[in-house]
């Protein structure tokens, strides 16, 4: 491929806020990041040396490169831009980009955190949420970064919209007490789970107030009991335990039929888009960049 996802930097991010105050702000914060130029790409340039470096000289150059916490999706057709999908037809789904992987989970999650997320992500959709701005945008982010580097830090205090300053500790109980009404008509609603929207939040709250018992504190406490062994030997091993794991799970005919079918479906149709395929690399990365989006109204 004669291009490449970037990872814009974050002194780029700084001065491009996107709002999540309604389907058509979001489009407009990413239309512009996808048609802007960005002064350090457009020293790069498009072409050196023969060789594609980018495939513009604008903040984005695809929607996925958005690495946002949140982004609202709509699944796309043939030769259609996520953006476009988004303005055609909605929201069709969430996606939550802001969970690392479990290093003590096989598949990288638990079905603890997962149900928590179900806890979380109602909870957000029923309540109300007041419009952001550039400001609460910026708090949110240096909040974001601040419980990445020091979570567990005692005292760590966060940025509120108004700007003053409140513990993490404090803003956590409060939010997982607002939590339990969502938690309780979960488990009412699928009792054969035997209350483990309840054990999930509990499993948040015991977290919250022993910062030990998370995934990063284990690992460190895994990492200081083995001193001869460094971080990646205990990366690798864990992930070597993990696949034999997931080795060891059977596999049935019909799971290993259908995913043989798949595979070769994928196949014929890569050749039937490469036959139809006249252009050349060129023309299609103009045409691409040149797509014009439909608006999406209030």
């Amino acid at each position: 491929m004669p291009w490449a996802c970037r990872m814009p930097p974050r002194c780029a991010w700084a001065r491009w806020a996107t709002s999540y105050n309604c389907l058509k702000s979001y489009a407009e914060s990413l239309y512009d990041a996808l048609t802007q130029p960005y002064p350090a790409y457009e020293k790069m340039g498009i072409l050196y040396d023969g060789e594609y470096r980018q495939l513009s000289t604008s903040l984005l150059q695809i929607e996925n490169e958005f690495y946002g916490t949140i982004r609202p999706k709509q699944p796309i057709r043939p030769k259609e831009r996520p953006l476009a999908a988004l303005a055609a037809r909605g929201v069709e789904y969430v996606e939550v980009r802001l969970m690392d992987l479990d290093p003590f989970s096989p598949i990288g999650i638990t079905a603890e955190t997962i149900r928590f997320l179900d806890i979380f992500l109602l909870y957000c959709l029923l309540s109300d949420s007041p419009p952001d701005s550039p400001k609460i945008t910026a708090a949110q982010a240096a909040n974001r970064h601040a419980v990445a580097q020091r979570g567990r830090e005692p005292g760590l205090a966060l940025q509120q919209g108004d700007g003053s300053l409140r513990p993490l500790q404090d803003w956590g109980q409060e939010l997982l007490k607002d939590l339990q009404p969502v938690a309780q008509r979960l488990d009412e609603a699928f009792p054969e789970h035997g209350g483990a929207y309840a054990a999930a939040l509990q499993m948040a709250r015991q977290r919250l107030e022993s910062p030990d018992t998370t995934p990063s504190a284990r690992l460190l406490a895994e990492l200081a009991a083995n001193e001869e062994d460094s971080l990646t030997a205990l990366t690798l091993a864990r992930s070597q335990a993990h696949r034999q794991h997931l080795l060891s799970l059977p596999l049935t005919a019909d799971v290993r039929e259908a995913y043989t079918r798949m595979a070769q479906e994928s196949f014929i149709e890569q050749a039937d888009i490469e036959a139809a395929d006249t252009g050349d690399y060129e023309q299609w990365r103009q045409q691409y960049i040149t797509s014009v989006f439909p608006l999406i109204s209030d």
